[in-house]
């Protein structure tokens, strides 16, 4: 796996999650319609800025008690093995309950995971402590909020898990915001963080000719094609490196 430096990553996070999906697709790595989660997985704080991360993996239940333990049985794991991943954690749980029966995260694992260094969480699951956890500015995605935790415990930590649609792995890249979840592709991360403002400069160049108060169907018609021409020389500059 690349090695990704933390340059890589504060330039990624400048970033909103639909244009970083708009800069995978130039490379061409993956059908456009994969690799990123769908509408169940939801921002509670949409205001919070972007977020970059690795997956730290999780399974949850919570329908009835562990064998054997207490709950949050598997925290513990799953904070030291922190350490495996190749920069920030986001904390991925799959909630093996269907549907969710309790909230697979509130304040006390939020601010756990926070103060050992994990920069968000997402889960197919619930979640509860909405306030709490917006108060310590973790950003949580979910599919919907539980008043309860129930039985819950962590039955595997570090494993491939199934959230939003997708498969996610452990130490895969993700960045998240008040749009959605998507993977990046590693081996193209750095790639996708140069050439991001080249991209957002080219979508500009049609933004401010309809917001100039003086479009025409001639002016917005050139603005994209002077547009497309970045974009596509965009494309065969890095399909281009790819190749070699």
């Amino acid at each position: 796996m690349a090695t990704l430096t933390p340059q890589v990553l504060d330039k990624l996070r400048t970033f909103d999650t639909p244009t970083i999906c708009n800069l995978i697709e130039l490379f061409e790595v993956r059908p456009r319609n994969v690799g990123y989660m769908d509408a169940r997985i939801k921002a509670c704080f949409p205001e919070m800025p972007p977020i970059v991360g690795f997956a730290a993996t999780a399974t949850f239940r919570s329908a009835s008690p562990p064998r054997s333990g207490a709950s949050y049985g598997g925290m513990q794991e799953q904070i030291e093995r922190f350490g495996e991943l190749s920069g920030p954690p986001i904390v991925v749980f799959q909630d093996l309950d269907d549907p969710s029966v309790a909230a697979t995260f509130g304040e006390v694992m939020c601010t756990t995971y926070k103060t050992f260094g994990a920069v968000g969480l997402i889960t197919s699951g619930t979640g509860r402590d909405l306030d709490q956890v917006r108060a310590i500015n973790f950003p949580v995605f979910t599919s919907g909020t539980c008043c309860s935790h129930g039985y819950n415990h962590i039955p595997d930590v570090h494993v491939p898990v199934h959230v939003g649609g997708i498969f996610v792995y452990p130490d895969d890249l993700l960045h998240a915001d008040v749009n959605g979840v998507t993977t990046i592709p590693v081996d193209i991360a750095a790639e996708v963080a140069d050439i991001g403002d080249e991209f957002v400069a080219a979508e500009a160049i049609i933004l401010n000719e309809l917001r100039s108060g003086k479009a025409t169907h001639a002016s917005y018609a050139a603005a994209r094609k002077e547009a497309g021409a970045v974009i596509t020389a965009l494309r065969d500059r890095v399909t281009r490196a790819k190749s070699r």
